[in-house]
């Protein structure tokens, strides 16, 4: 069974002004500023069964596990937040956003979305130079679950979206990103895929 809500809000978070704030005035709060631009909500389910939420391994991303993106942009700046329940109890896992949407194969989902796209990538060589593959310029979500299989991860990157925007978060087999040179951005093979349009 497959249960996927698609929730899409504009709202403007309301921070402390000065007169609530005993009169002195506080600097800028992004995340106070920014506003959600999307909310994704999926349940893991196999291939066979999925529209917008996989698993292609179960052993590490078990069906039923329950997902939920949100993106807000601010004043030059986006904070993407993942929220997990139902997942491996006490795993890490590396999830990135990528370009294309979920597909019957994790390779469908295609490299990071990257801010400045590095041009030496290839479809057949991904980016993993750290001039590029990196937090600030890719939106890196790696979290750790809980006991229970519940987890969180969030990041706040220094650009909002243009013209292009990410398609999907992959949740892979490792359970941190690797940032060394030669191997930025890597993170194993591709255990689930969450098709969340980010706008």
């Amino acid at each position: 069974m497959r249960t996927v809500i698609v929730v899409s809000a504009l709202c403007v978070a309301v921070g402390c002004g000065t007169a609530g704030c005993g009169g002195e005035s506080a600097p800028p709060d992004r995340t106070a500023q920014a506003k959600v631009t999307s909310r994704q909500i999926g349940v893991l389910a196999p291939v066979d069964a999925a529209d917008t939420a996989f698993t292609y391994d179960q052993s590490a991303a078990p069906a039923g596990g329950r997902l939920e993106l949100e993106v807000m942009e601010g004043e030059g700046a986006t904070t993407v937040r993942l929220t997990v329940e139902l997942l491996q109890p006490d795993r890490g896992y590396a999830v990135h956003a990528h370009t294309e949407p979920c597909g019957l194969t994790g390779t469908d989902a295609g490299p990071h979305y990257q801010h400045e796209v590095d041009p030496a990538a290839t479809p057949d060589r991904p980016s993993v130079d750290p001039a590029y593959a990196n937090p600030q310029n890719e939106i890196w979500l790696d979290l750790t679950t809980d006991g229970q299989g519940n987890g969180s991860g969030e990041t706040t990157v220094p650009f909002v979206f243009g013209d292009r925007v990410p398609s999907s978060i992959v949740f892979h087999e490792q359970p941190k990103t690797a940032t060394e040179q030669g191997r930025a951005g890597s993170a194993g093979g591709r255990v689930a895929c969450f098709t969340a349009p980010f706008r």
